[in-house]
């Protein structure tokens, strides 16, 4: 099967800069939200997002050339919103310890803050491979991990600092299993359950300072798969 790939007019085409189109643009992306909640992703139109929104359908048009133009606009919004929102809470304010910068990082990255701050759904994943080429998705990969960086480097007290890769591979296991935890649909009382379970590992992962995990080897564990008989 081939692979799908980004469709024509998948990108938005230029950012709000101005008061005033941000605020067209947040209109535009409530009434995004609002419209898949309550129709689903298969009769939202343009349209009916410029309806919904109060605007010309030419002025969503300036920014947005399709719906899935619209999707991939949105989810980078998520995106910068979840971004600026843990530089806010977890990295920029004074006098918190080390946990509670965690707690604020963990609890945002799974979804569980309240408010929450953003809306999403299963199938932005099934849509995933229409808007957004390997290159966005590497780019979106690192900003993420560079925002990982920056809460650890704001923890002044840590008793032990984890290195780089392993704050990267914590911020691969909370983001990959966010998705997944989408993917099947995990309900509120699970998703707050999971991410109580990952901020304990990332602080025991804190408290660890960096031992190495023991090899199967070096504990005299068959890593060869058994011979047929």
């Amino acid at each position: 099967m081939t692979p799908l790939s980004p469709v024509a007019k998948a990108k938005p085409l230029k950012r709000p800069t101005q008061a005033r189109a941000k605020a067209t643009v947040q209109a535009i992306f409530d009434a995004f939200v609002r419209i898949w909640q309550r129709d689903g992703w298969g009769r939202l139109t343009t349209r009916s997002v410029a309806l919904e929104a109060g605007i010309a359908v030419g002025t969503l048009y300036d920014y947005f050339p399709s719906k899935t133009a619209l999707q991939s606009g949105y989810v980078r919004y998520c995106m910068e919103t979840l971004m600026h929102a843990v530089d806010e809470q977890a990295v920029h304010r004074a006098g918190l310890t080390w946990q509670e910068r965690i707690h604020c990082l963990v609890h945002m990255v799974c979804g569980v803050h309240n408010p929450p701050l953003a809306w999403f759904h299963p199938d932005m994943l099934k849509l995933e491979p229409l808007v957004a080429e390997p290159k966005h998705q590497r780019r979106a990969n690192e900003e993420l991990a560079a925002m990982w960086q920056r809460v650890f480097d704001a923890c002044t007290d840590l008793p032990q600092r984890p290195s780089a890769d392993t704050v990267r591979a914590l911020h691969l296991a909370l983001w990959g299993g966010r998705r997944y935890a989408m993917l099947v649909g995990l309900d509120d009382a699970q998703m707050q359950q999971w991410a109580a379970e990952m901020e304990r590992l990332v602080c025991a992962a804190v408290l660890s300072g960096g031992v190495p995990s023991v090899g199967l080897r070096s504990v005299g564990l068959n890593t060869q798969a058994p011979r047929e008989q």
